[in-house]
């Protein structure tokens, strides 16, 4: 028998992480016909709207509201999905900060196999699932074979699965809230700090070149801005370029940075950790430039290119530039 697919769904403001999507098509791997179903925690009239909206990509929406609920604590949300999953059930949910520390506890409790950061897998045969998961931040691929028997929690990296074309589904919402008693937590949401924007606010820009470590030096970064500036964009970046001093905290892209939601992006020099690529939302046109052929990012990337970011990077802005240069009769 087939076990039951689930997918843990994040929400924030009244919407559904735009990993929703690609769960439902990391599940279609598993099994091609299955109808997942969504778990969906909170508290309020956003969890409704939420719920509402999810019926486009799920045949069932399960929804879990109790006040304790309203702050995505991982342990008391743990607590509640123990009390709702059945036996032997696949729980999929993103690998990000929130699904590192909710799984591995789950999963003891559950008695299921744990796999984090998987990035493909291919269809259950026999009740064992053959998966790709990275290891010592993305600069290894593991190939693990995993007994699901008994069950499986696994956390999928955003962006490794794309949405599928399905046609829009009308699911239903099924409330089990009921079903739920949480006990006390012995840790307490008390109140979230938002950064500064600063100057320029880079989750409203449409494009995106974003460098990483593979700049190498501050000198460098201005390669960069002239490509951007050729291109009509902004510059952003990852965390190491950042802690580098050579950008400031608000162009950085990723889980401990900012969320963008670009039609296109360039990630020069970027490895392409799950903390990265976390922060990359709506599934944009995605090219990436590394020397490392196999870098992370490739596997997100629509198009990749493995050369040298120095030499590279100037001679596309020179023919963007020449590029524009014609097309407005120069």
């Amino acid at each position: 028998m087939t076990p039951r697919i689930f997918a843990l769904i994040p929400h924030k403001n009244g919407a559904a992480d735009d990993c929703a999507a690609e769960l439902v098509s990391a599940s279609k791997t598993i099994d091609p016909t299955a109808s997942p179903v969504a778990i969906v925690t909170g508290f309020g009239l956003e969890l409704d709207t939420v719920c509402t909206g999810l019926g486009n990509l799920f045949g069932e929406i399960w929804k879990i509201a109790k006040p304790e609920l309203a702050y995505p604590n991982a342990e008391i949300v743990r607590d509640a999905i123990l009390q709702v999953l059945p036996k032997n059930s696949i729980l999929l949910m993103p690998h990000n900060h929130f699904g590192i520390d909710l799984s591995p506890g789950l999963s003891i409790k559950l008695n299921a196999a744990f796999v984090s950061d998987v990035v493909k897998i291919e269809a259950l045969r026999e009740n064992t699932l053959a998966l790709v998961r990275q290891e010592f931040g993305g600069q290894l691929s593991t190939h693990v074979s995993c007994d699901a028997s008994s069950g499986a929690v696994l956390n999928v990296r955003p962006g490794a699965f794309r949405p599928g074309e399905a046609a829009p589904l009308n699911g239903h919402v099924v409330d089990k809230s009921s079903e739920v008693t949480l006990r006390t937590a012995k840790r307490r949401f008390l109140k979230t700090i938002v950064a500064d924007a600063g100057g320029v606010d880079i989750s409203k820009e449409p494009i995106l070149v974003s460098i990483g470590r593979g700049i190498q030096e501050p000198d460098n970064v201005a390669i960069a801005q002239a490509l951007a500036d050729a291109m009509g964009a902004v510059l952003s970046c990852s965390r190491p370029v950042v802690d580098a001093k050579w950008l400031e905290k608000s162009r950085q892209v990723g889980t401990s940075g900012k969320t963008v939601k670009p039609r296109v992006y360039l990630a020069c020099g970027i490895s392409g950790s799950f903390q990265h690529l976390a922060g990359i939302k709506g599934n944009p046109f995605l090219v990436a430039i590394n020397r490392n052929p196999k870098a992370p990012i490739f596997q997100a990337a629509d198009v990749g290119i493995v050369d040298d970011l120095l030499q590279f990077l100037p001679e596309l802005t020179n023919r963007i530039r020449k590029t524009c240069a014609v097309a407005a009769g120069r």
